[in-house]
Parts: structure tokens; sequence; C-alpha cells
């Protein structure tokens, strides 16, 4: 037997444990969990020493195209993601022009077909305009989701009210994703608050209550509506807990920023480098997000990649824009923190493979099993690494965690049998490919 791939020697995570196997590949496809030992192959890799993950996926980055390439790109966004072991990316709709219309949907697909190292799905932003469209849109190739910005956004992309937030539920079928501050609290409380202030102030005016009136809100319609919701950026105790009675309809997602930081420590060492939207906030609600990972509350761990320029960053709060560098970093942050016991290989792979297709329905991807596309994530858990601003491929430079040491790294990203990254360099040339989602 002749297959175009074999992965031999490593330890793989595949969805019933953890196993040493040797993974055959043939047309991009997994063809056999254990190969013999006598087959062939046109390339082999031999993973020994490292562990073999489903291809990770990143269902939360801003890589800003349309928009400005001087900060970032699907070129330079899905490289930075490639090298940090991310094989599919998800990208918002909030881009210069918004993806919210028939010819930036087919802009979008036809671009991202050409330019991204990793394969790729994109969202659909909804608007008061759009929305009686919004079920049309939600099946273009490689939509993910529609994405509502509940809070915190600008132009038309916002949709506040329960009257405009109930006409897109009732629109399509599939899960929407949203942003759920709440926009008519921050605005009511943005006067008590003035230039200069500090950095920590952000987690104040965006407090606990703005993001937990925003997710009941939200609940409550999507309840009424029977449309499922993805909660993206939970934030706060008090919303993980109150999902917990909703996951007929409700799934979760959590930032590694939320897993790894927390206020006011990071404002004080960071400054304008800390601040994101939801904020970061105290160590009360850092443990409640490593129990709501452990407790199974959350489904999806994302970076809510959003960068910005470093001389934008370094403005006095509130002016500073909101919005971190993270898809190159969040697969060695959370390895690092596999190493510290605070979660199990296999519970990575949940959250970021077959947690992410399983939310979004994305078809053949999020696994180790025959039949799926051969995207392979490899890390040497063993790897001992610190990141630098140096190391950041996003034109933007800069990343939160500069000069933080890392136990654990990803040595190689394959996506559908096709080696794109190793040990830190790029093979080939953009090729990835839309992502397919159930109708």
């Amino acid at each position: 037997m002749r297959y175009d791939l074999i992965i031999r020697n490593g330890t793989c995570i595949l969805p019933w444990g953890e196993a040493k196997t040797d993974i055959g590949v043939t047309s991009g496809r997994i063809a056999e969990l254990a190969v013999p030992a006598t087959a062939e192959a046109g390339e082999t890799i031999d993973a020994t020493g490292l562990h073999v993950l489903p291809g990770l996926i990143e269902a939360h980055v801003h890589l800003r195209d349309p928009g400005n390439a001087a900060v970032e790109s699907i070129p330079t966004g899905t490289h930075a993601a490639a090298l940090g072991g991310i094989t599919t990316v998800f990208d918002m709709p909030n881009t210069n022009p918004a993806i919210t219309n028939d010819e930036m949907l087919r802009w979008k697909q036809e671009y991202a077909s050409g330019h991204s190292w990793t394969d790729f799905g994109f969202y659909v932003g909804a608007t008061r305009e759009n929305t009686p469209q919004l079920g049309k849109y939600e099946q273009f190739d490689g939509v993910c989701a529609v994405k509502v910005f509940a809070g915190s956004s600008t132009g038309n992309l916002m949709i506040e009210d329960d009257a405009g937030l109930e006409a897109v539920m009732r629109h399509g079928h599939r899960r929407i994703a949203y942003h759920s501050e709440d926009e008519y609290r921050l605005q009511a409380r943005r006067k008590d608050f003035h230039t200069g202030m500090p950095y920590s102030t952000h987690a104040v005016w965006r407090d606990v209550e703005c993001a937990f009136l925003g997710t009941r809100r939200i609940m409550a319609l999507a309840r009424k509506t029977r449309r499922p919701a993805h909660i993206l950026h939970t934030s706060t105790a008090e919303e993980l807990k109150y999902l917990q009675g909703f996951r007929d309809i409700a799934t979760v997602e959590v930032l590694v920023n939320h897993l790894t930081q927390f206020g006011p420590d990071c404002y004080d060492e960071l400054g304008g480098l800390a601040v994101m939207n939801p904020p970061i906030r105290d160590r009360s609600h850092f443990e409640a997000s490593w129990e709501a990972v452990r407790n199974g509350t959350v489904d999806v761990v994302s970076s809510d990649h959003a960068p910005h320029p470093l001389e934008a960053k370094a403005k006095p709060w509130p002016e500073c824009p909101a919005g971190l560098t993270g898809v190159q970093t969040i697969v060695p942050l959370m390895l690092d923190h596999v190493n510290a016991g605070r979660l199990s290989l296999g519970r990575l792979a949940d959250l970021m493979a077959a947690g992410p297709a399983r939310v979004y329905g994305l078809q053949a991807k999020g696994r180790i099993a025959a039949g799926y596309d051969a995207d392979f994530t490899l890390v040497d858990m063993k790897a001992r690494r610190t990141i630098t601003n140096d190391q950041i491929v996003t034109p933007a430079g800069w990343s939160p965690f500069d000069g933080k040491q890392i136990t654990g790294w990803p040595v190689a990203t394959i996506v559908r049998g096709q080696a794109i990254m190793r040990e830190d360099t790029m093979i080939g040339e953009p090729r990835g490919q839309l992502a397919c989602f159930l109708p």
C-alpha cells in the first residue's frame, strides 16, 4: 500500500484518547490510522517525541482585509497563523468595507482562496439593512456564521436593540455569533470617564454588568426564537454560570487572554497593550474562566486577534484602540497551560479543533479520523521558547506576551496533507481553500 504522506512514531490525540499510531494520508484525507510498517509514501514525517493534534482552528480573528495591509491582511495573518500551528481561521466581517453584501462576500471568497496560507472561513456581518438577506448570506461558500455586534462597533455594523436582534434571529437558521456587551449601558456610563485615566479604567467602564446584561438579553431572545447562539469572548464569572442554563441553544467561547492575564496586573505591566473588548478582568474572573474550561461550559478557545499599530496602542486611555495580536501565539500559550497542568492535550484539541467544528458545523475537520481532512498540528511539548516581538510576522509587529517563556511549541502545520510550516519555516506558496460548512 502506498500513501501520499505517512506521519510515523507520533503520539496522536484521537477522538477516543491518546495513542501511538502511524497515520496514512491519501488525496488530502486521512486514509488509515494504523499504517503497516511496510507501507510506502511520497513523503514520510518522523514525529518521534512529538504529539500529533488534529489541525487546530482559530475561530475568531480580525485580519483587517480589506482594510490596511500595513497592519494586517489575509496573507500576513494566515502566515502568522500557520507559524503558530493553526490550520484553519475564521475571519471577522468588520473590515473596510465590511463583509455585509453579495459583492463583498464574493470578493472575500475569491481573494481568500488565492491568498490564504491556511484553510479559511469567514463571518458575514449583520446590519439592519441586510437582515432580510441573512438567510441567503449564511449559505455562501466559506461563511462560518452570521456575526452580530450588539455593542462596541461602528457604522451600520451594530444592532443593539431587542427588535433588531430578534429580526436577525428570524432570518436564517444557523448558529449566530454575538459580541454581547450592552451598548445602552456603555453609552450611559461613558460620561463618567475621561482621557488620561488609568488603562485599568477600561474594565471599570465596560464592567461585569455590561457584559452580563448583553448576554441575558440575547439568551432571552434566542430562547424565544429558538435560534442557536454562540457567545463570543465570554469574560465574566456571572455569564459563565448563567450560560449553563442555556446549553440547549447556547455555546460559549473564551479567549486565551482571559485564561492567561488578569487585572490590574496586566494594565500596570502593559498599559494600552492590555486593552481589548471585553476587557481583561480581575483574578476572580480568570479563575472562573478556568473552572468553565474544566467543567465543560466552554466550547471554544480563540484569540480574537485584532492588531493595531503600536503607536496607536501607546495613546492614553481611551484614545488607544481596543484589540490585541494573538493568532501566532495562542497555540504556544495553550501548550504552556497544558504543561502547567491546567488542562490536557485532549481538552485542548476539543477546544481548538472538535469544538469549533461542532459549533460552526465545519465539515470533515476537527478530529483525527478516517475520511477527515488531513489537517495536523505537530507539537513538541518539551520545547522551551520565549515569545518575542521579533517573531511576530503580523505587520503591526508586537505581542502582549513579548518576553513570556513558554514550554511547548508547534513544530509543523499540515493542511490537507501538505506541510505549510516546519520548524518555523514556511513551505511553498499560499494554497488555502474555503472551509466547508453544513447548510
